[in-house]
């Protein structure tokens, strides 16, 4: 007989095994939905609204890099203080990392609930965010380059003048963008939706001088300083000045309490020409006593006595004219101008006083005639006649003639730069530097500073001459003699002659010349461009001159100067080939220096010719 199993109607039984049973259920059905995904992104997965559901990690890399890499790297505009500008997203150290996006979508379904679901549920739209990879050192570095990019200066209202009328210039805030809260407003938009330029923060700093200010001072000072002509009177004279000549030498500045006030260029005004040729027909110089040597006895005689002058100061002009200023209406801008005398600066009882009584030394160059040379060296002269070296005084060449400009009277001539002539303004002036030297030398003076040509020029006397450069080369001596020293010049078209009257305090002072040595030969060289001259070529070598000073009929004392001088080289000149710029005068090779002690400077290698 069959015997049939009996059944289980306990549920104590029951239960453990049905849960066990649906335990395996959902195992095995989540170990079917990870087979069936893979290594998929769930479906209906969306980053930025770029759907990358169903793909592979790697495919979905692919998209995101095409649809949303371009937008990453793209400019951020940004709006600051109204203006517009730029923020690189690289720079800012941000950028997308699709690769860890894409991992994220796909870890992000890989629970049982969700890979279950996928299986037996319609699939539902997730929005996830992008990776996104920051560098926070980059971007505060690029922060505060924005921030040194876009920093504005407050700017003060201000007042100027064109043309004699008075211009106000509206005063402005500062702007300066905060750095850290610039990299914070990157980082935030970054990838964010925007149709609006991102909004920097700033710090605005507001000017010392306000619009009230401003509009106060144009009331009440630019405005009637530009109503019309000031009138002084100098002498029983007027000298008028008008608005455009005011308003040229004018400014209206703050103070530290930001209040504005005039503030006069006395100086300019009074050299200004308007004004300059106004006052010169109304005032003279002042002339020291013109001393000359009379040739039978030798002394040195007065040919006219010494001329108290009248100039105006500029500090007479700045108080009459800044009253005046504020004033309206012809009669109320009128005042008076002051005017100094100026003794002159040596008298003929006074030249006596200081021992001027013969001529100590007296030497003279001769020159080729050239228009330039004429005039430069006339006007050197000009400048040099009748100075006073009163002792223990320094005599400067540079101090006494002033730079070699076309204001100060000089033209464009030859001189020696780098070893080769070359065109310059002053060309020229070095035959009355070599000149000065001269008299200087035999008067037995002091040299302070000097330096010889680079190459020797054969009019000279070689070791005995001199160049001077402005700013890097200076002639000068000390009145060592006990006795004042006036300097007498004169020159004509072809010569310079310099005299020193004083007293002498030697018989005699002789120069004794030493034979050439180290002879070096010239080159031939071929010049470019139209600054060339044509220089014919020369030896260079070393000379040593002594100077001998006699009292007594005996020496009582010698120097000795050495002088080394480079060839000058043979150049011919290509003027159709460009020439580059004269370089800047550099120190000489020729310094001339007694020996041991030296005693000049260094000289430079460019002097005027």
């Amino acid at each position: 007989m069959r015997r049939v199993p009996r059944l289980i109607t306990d549920w104590r039984t029951a239960l453990p095994l049905a849960c066990g049973a649906a335990v395996l259920g959902f195992g095995g059905l989540y170990a079917a939905g990870l087979a069936h995904a893979g290594d998929t992104i769930a479906d209906g997965t969306r980053v930025r609204g770029v759907d990358i559901g169903g793909m592979t990690r790697t495919e979905a890399q692919a998209v995101l890099d095409r649809e949303l890499g371009p937008e990453a790297a793209a400019p951020i505009a940004l709006r600051i203080d109204g203006r517009a500008a730029q923020a690189a997203p690289a720079a800012f150290g941000l950028s997308l990392d699709t690769r860890a996006t894409a991992d994220r979508a796909a870890q992000s379904g890989s629970d049982p609930f969700t890979v279950i679901g996928r299986l037996v549920l319609p699939a539902e739209k997730r929005d996830l965010e992008p990776v996104v990879r920051t560098d926070g050192a980059a971007a505060a570095a690029e922060a505060e380059r924005l921030a040194a990019r876009t920093r504005t200066a407050p700017r003060d209202g201000a007042i100027t003048f064109h043309d004699g009328a008075a211009r106000a210039t509206a005063p402005a805030a500062g702007v300066a963008v905060q750095a850290g809260a610039a990299a914070d407003a990157v980082r935030t938009a970054y990838l964010e939706p925007r149709t609006e330029p991102v909004a920097v923060p700033v710090v605005r700093t507001q000017p010392a001088v306000d619009a009230g200010e401003t509009d106060r001072a144009m009331a009440e000072i630019a405005e009637p300083a530009m109503s019309g002509p000031i009138t002084l009177t100098l002498a029983g004279k007027p000298v008028t000045l008008t608005p455009e000549a005011i308003g040229r030498h004018l400014k209206i500045g703050p103070g530290n309490d930001g209040v504005l006030r005039p503030d006069l260029d006395a100086e300019g005004l009074l050299a200004d020409p308007d004004v300059a040729r106004q006052i010169a027909a109304l005032t003279r110089p002042s002339r020291g006593a013109v001393l000359e040597v009379d040739p039978a006895t030798k002394r040195v005689v007065v040919a006219e006595d010494g001329r108290s002058g009248i100039k105006v100061t500029a500090e007479a002009l700045q108080d009459a004219v800044l009253p005046l200023l504020t004033r309206t209406g012809a009669a109320a801008r009128t005042g008076v101008l002051a005017a100094t005398e100026v003794p002159p600066k040596m008298t003929a009882e006074e030249a006596g006083r200081l021992g001027i009584r013969e001529q100590v030394s007296s030497f003279t160059v001769e020159f080729p005639a050239a228009p330039y040379r004429s005039t430069n060296i006339a006007r050197a002269v000009e400048l040099m006649n009748g100075s006073v070296v009163r002792p223990g005084e320094t005599w400067s060449f540079n101090r006494t003639v002033g730079e070699r400009t076309e204001a100060n009277g000089f033209v464009d001539g030859i001189m020696i730069n780098d070893g080769r002539y070359v065109k310059a303004p002053g060309g020229g002036v070095s035959a009355v530097a070599t000149t000065m030297y001269n008299a200087m030398f035999f008067a037995g003076l002091k040299p302070l500073e000097h330096g010889a040509h680079s190459f020797y020029i054969e009019r000279y006397p070689e070791g005995r001459e001199a160049t001077v450069a402005w700013g890097t080369l200076d002639l000068s001596w000390r009145n060592d003699s006990g006795h004042a020293v006036y300097v007498q010049a004169s020159s004509t078209d072809t010569s310079v002659t310099i005299s020193l009257l004083g007293t002498k305090a030697y018989d005699e002072v002789r120069a004794v010349t030493g034979p050439r040595t180290n002879v070096t030969p010239p080159k031939k060289i071929s010049a470019p461009g139209p600054l060339c001259e044509v220089q014919t070529p020369l030896e260079g070598f070393d000379v040593a001159v002594d100077r001998v000073f006699v009292k007594g009929g005996k020496e009582v004392k010698r120097e000795t100067y050495k002088t080394h001088y480079t060839p000058r080289d043979e150049v011919s000149c290509d003027p159709a080939t460009p020439s580059p710029a004269p370089s800047a005068p550099a120190a000489p090779a020729s310094p001339a220096a007694p020996a041991p002690a030296p005693a000049s400077t260094a000289a430079a290698r460019a002097g005027a010719a």
